[in-house]
C-alpha cells in the first residue's frame, strides 16, 4: 500500500508536541511571507499608498470597519492587523502541524499544506467574510488564492517538511 509511505500512524506524544511547536513556528514564518506578498502586491496594483491596506483590513477584524478609514490611525490599525494576523497564522500553523506530524515526505507535507491554504481561502473568503468581514470581498480573488495557497500553505508545508528532516520524524516508522 503506497500511501503508507506518506502517512505515519499512530501518533506519539512526541509527534503531537512536535506538531504544535513546529506548527506555531511555521505559522509565524508563513504568516510573515503571506503578509509581505499581500502588501507588495497591493502596492503594485493600487499604488504605494495602499501598501498598508492589508494590515488595515486585518486590523478591522478586531477594531471594526472604522479602521479602514484613511483618517484612522495607521499605526493603531497596522499594529492590530499584525497581532490578529500572527495569532491566526499561529493557530492555523498549529492545526496543520498536527496534520503534518502524521505525514512523511515533501510531496505529502507540502501538497497537503497547499490544500490546507486553499481551504483557508475558501472558508475565509466565501463563508466567513461575506457575513462578518465584507471588506475582504473587495480584494482580488486571484491574489487571495495565490496568497493563501502558495505564500501561506506551501511555505507552511516547506518549513514543516524541513523541520521533519531535522527532527528525525522523516525516518521510516517501525
Amino acid at each position: 500500500m503506497a500511501y503508507r509511505e506518506h502517512i505515519h500512524t499512530p501518533m506519539t506524544p512526541r509527534d503531537m508536541r512536535w506538531g504544535l511547536r513546529q506548527g506555531a513556528i511555521a505559522g509565524v514564518v508563513a504568516g510573515i511571507v503571506f503578509a509581505a506578498f499581500e502588501m507588495i502586491v497591493t502596492a503594485m496594483m493600487m499604488g504605494a499608498g495602499a501598501f498598508f491596506m492589508p494590515l488595515r483590513m486585518i486590523g478591522a477584524i478586531a477594531l471594526g470597519p472604522g479602521a479602514l478609514d484613511p483618517g484612522y490611525s495607521l499605526v493603531t490599525a497596522s499594529v492590530a492587523g499584525v497581532i490578529v494576523h500572527m495569532v491566526l497564522a499561529i493557530i492555523y500553523g498549529m492545526i496543520f502541524g498536527e496534520i503534518a506530524a502524521m505525514l512523511r515526505g515533501p510531496v505529502a507535507i507540502i501538497g497537503a499544506a497547499s490544500l490546507f491554504g486553499l481551504a483557508l481561502w475558501l472558508i475565509n473568503f466565501y463563508v466567513i467574510a461575506p457575513t462578518l468581514f465584507p471588506w475582504f470581498l473587495q480584494s482580488s480573488p486571484l491574489v487571495q488564492f495565490i496568497a493563501h495557497t502558495f505564500f501561506f500553505g506551501s511555505v507552511l508545508g516547506y518549513y514543516l517538511w524541513k523541520s521533519h528532516q531535522r527532527s528525525g520524524l522523516e525516518e521510516p516508522a517501525v
